[in-house]
């Protein structure tokens, strides 16, 4: 739904432009995400978050582990157990999950973060590249072919090239 939307802003803009503008508009497009893996910048906040969701996973592993130890133990020992133990050692298991989940929670919450605060430098390199291809070349507008969902684009007035050589990207 949200890229149909964008499609539909990118195609009523540039049917807007080309239909009331006297001065002929200068349009391109460039694959933005095609653009940042491109990036040495963006290789390395990729490598980074793979280090990082490891860490996170490993330590996930680690309390699962430590809880199916708990469990098999609980049932290994229920029958000789009284009423007392179990009550207090389910609730101590019933205590544990809900801490294994609450770190999910917030290890996704702090990968997206993580993921955020790596690319935005990047995003912002790549727009300020853009910028100036488009203005060093005479682009009225350059659209993000990857959000935009173009039903056409000519080679002509793809950037990516430019905008490659502006990063210094071969």
């Amino acid at each position: 739904m949200k890229n149909m939307l964008k499609s539909l802003v990118a195609l009523f803009a540039v049917l807007v432009l080309a239909g009331s503008s006297a001065n002929a508009q200068k349009l391109g497009y460039v694959d933005l995400q095609e653009l940042m893996q491109l990036m040495p910048e963006y290789k390395k906040a990729n490598t980074d978050m793979e280090a990082y969701g490891k860490t996170l996973e490993d330590e996930l592993k680690t309390m699962s582990d430590e809880f199916q130890k708990k469990v098999a133990d609980y049932q290994a020992k229920e029958k000789t157990m009284s009423e007392a133990i179990k009550d207090v050692r389910q609730k101590e298991l019933q205590d544990m999950q809900n801490r294994i989940q609450e770190f999910q929670q917030t290890a996704q919450e702090n990968i997206r973060k993580k993921e955020a605060d790596l690319l935005k430098p990047i995003i912002e390199k790549a727009k300020t590249a853009i910028g100036q291809v488009a203005k060093e070349n005479g682009y009225s507008y350059i659209f993000d072919s990857s959000a935009a969902g173009f039903l056409y684009k000519p080679d002509g007035d793809n950037v990516m090239a430019k905008v490659k050589a502006k990063l210094g990207i071969q």
